[in-house]
């Protein structure tokens, strides 16, 4: 499941739709750390929009499962000028895991 997080933070995945929605469930939800609900359409199309530029720094990994195929992962996000809490459910496949739901929350400074 990092990998596939970690992937979803690379610019070179974020503007890819076809790899973005390989990765996120048909049912996908987000609330942005601005607090707007992305859906999965919204999302694709938003991230395959991006400039791009440098994955950012991550620490603070903490995974919990839910169920047998249901995990939790929350982390931490170091960018400039900005850091955020992030937290993702990754349901486990057979074709590798699929998001479900992600949140950012922003650290204040």
């Amino acid at each position: 499941m990092v990998d596939a997080e970690l992937a979803l933070l690379s610019s070179d995945v974020r503007t890819d739709a076809g790899r973005v929605g390989a990765l996120l469930a048909a049912d996908f939800a987000e609330i942005g750390a601005s607090g707007r609900r992305w859906l999965r359409e919204d999302t694709i199309v938003a991230l395959s929009k991006e400039d791009g530029g440098p994955a950012p720094e991550t620490s603070d990994w903490l995974f919990n499962e839910l169920a047998p195929d249901l995990v939790l992962v929350n982390y931490r996000i170091i960018a400039p000028g900005r850091e955020s809490r992030r937290s993702s459910i990754w349901q486990l496949s057979g074709a590798g895991p699929v998001l479900r739901f992600h949140q950012g929350t922003v650290v204040p400074a």
